[in-house]
């Protein structure tokens, strides 16, 4: 194997087919991650895999619905069946359209619905000044309104096993929602900030739980 050492660069050229073969594999293998060098001097430096370049670098994750991204239970688009209040819910989006709806029977309806479906299930209403749930009214656009879409997101995260894995595999990295269109009531930014609220608690949660004595394991003898 060759190796060859210029400013900022590393390559390995290898010289047989043994070593093609091996290199193509680790070559493979390594794609996109980053390597830490250690060592150095007369004996050597060795090259250390510090993961794939996204999580070592912890790049920031902007959390869209895509079928074919793996954050897509994130979403508020996604099919991550929840219930708040007494109420069921086929995704954030349904509970989040339902409310701009009158009727009990609209509000059931759009709880159904996740993905376009429920995006698109108010097309052509405006968002309306007010509204009421649990004999409150909700003035759109406020604090309390806000608040909803956390409770929901905590319902959903809590209750849903897909949806907390994939948020809490998201580890320390900044979560984004970055569209097309940003929304007036709940920006991307605001959106963002409630994934990552709801991902400190569940981690909080989970340390306490851990910290508990298991079968009287660490607790007191008699």
């Amino acid at each position: 194997m060759r190796v060859i050492l210029k400013t900022g660069l590393l390559a390995l050229v290898p010289e047989t087919d043994d070593e093609k073969r091996e290199l193509f594999d680790w070559q493979l293998a390594m794609a996109d991650h980053v390597l830490n060098v250690l060592g150095g001097g007369a004996k050597g430096i060795s090259l250390h895999d510090l993961g794939p370049k996204d999580q070592a670098c912890r790049e920031p994750i902007n959390v869209v619905f895509d079928h074919a991204d793996r954050w897509q239970p994130i979403s508020n688009l996604a099919e991550t069946p929840f219930v708040l209040w007494g109420q069921a819910y086929a995704s954030i989006e349904g509970f989040w359209q339902s409310l701009k709806f009158d009727t009990d029977a609209d509000r059931l309806r759009v709880a159904k619905l996740w993905g376009k479906d429920a995006k698109m299930a108010t097309r052509g209403r405006s968002e309306p000044a007010s509204f009421t749930l649990n004999d409150q009214i909700v003035v759109s656009g406020t604090a309390a309104h806000r608040r909803l879409m956390l409770e929901a997101c905590r319902a959903k995260f809590s209750q849903n096993a897909l949806a907390r894995d994939t948020l809490l595999a998201t580890g320390d990295r900044q979560l984004m929602h970055r569209t097309r269109r940003d929304s007036t009531t709940i920006p991307g930014a605001l959106m963002a900030d409630i994934w990552m609220r709801v991902r400190a608690g569940l981690r909080k949660a989970e340390k306490e739980v851990c910290s508990k004595p298991q079968n009287g394991l660490g607790g007191e003898t008699r």
